[in-house]
């Protein structure tokens, strides 16, 4: 078996809300896959779903429950220099994100900031000098 994951998929509470964000905030493109039950955005060789939490709740065949303030989860999208991560925390702010940690410097060695999007869902926003991005904007680890 190849180890991958093809499809991330968030319950959130208000599609259109959601959908707005992430196109707004992180400039991503909503696929033309997407209906008004579900989103799809291309990350990638990912693909990221926005599917309302109850529905979602219901598809896996599990009673709804609201989340908790920390699910153990984050997500992560790695940019190209700080001057990257300062502008994509300013537009998801400009939207109406919690930021959690503002950009700083880490322990180690890169540049990070956390928001927190309208239904909770934590996010990273980092540049780290140690991943390189390739021309696609994606992390390729060492073998």
């Amino acid at each position: 078996m190849y180890p991958r994951i093809n499809l991330i998929t968030l319950g959130v509470s208000d599609l259109k809300r959601s959908i707005d964000f992430y196109e707004r905030g992180l400039g991503w493109k909503l696929s033309k896959e997407s209906n008004d039950s579900v989103a799809f955005f291309q990350i990638g060789a990912l693909v990221f779903g926005l599917f309302g939490e109850e529905a979602l709740a219901e598809d896996i065949g599990i009673p709804f429950q609201k989340r908790q303030k920390f699910s153990g989860i984050t997500l992560a999208q790695n940019q190209s220099s700080e001057a990257e991560v300062d502008a994509v925390i300013n537009k998801v702010r400009a939207l109406g994100a919690e930021i959690l940690k503002e950009p700083t410097k880490v322990f180690w060695g890169g540049y990070s900031a956390y928001f927190k999007d309208f239904d909770g869902h934590i996010f990273e926003v980092a540049f780290n000098p140690f991943f390189p991005l390739n021309e696609d904007g994606e992390i390729v680890l060492n073998k």
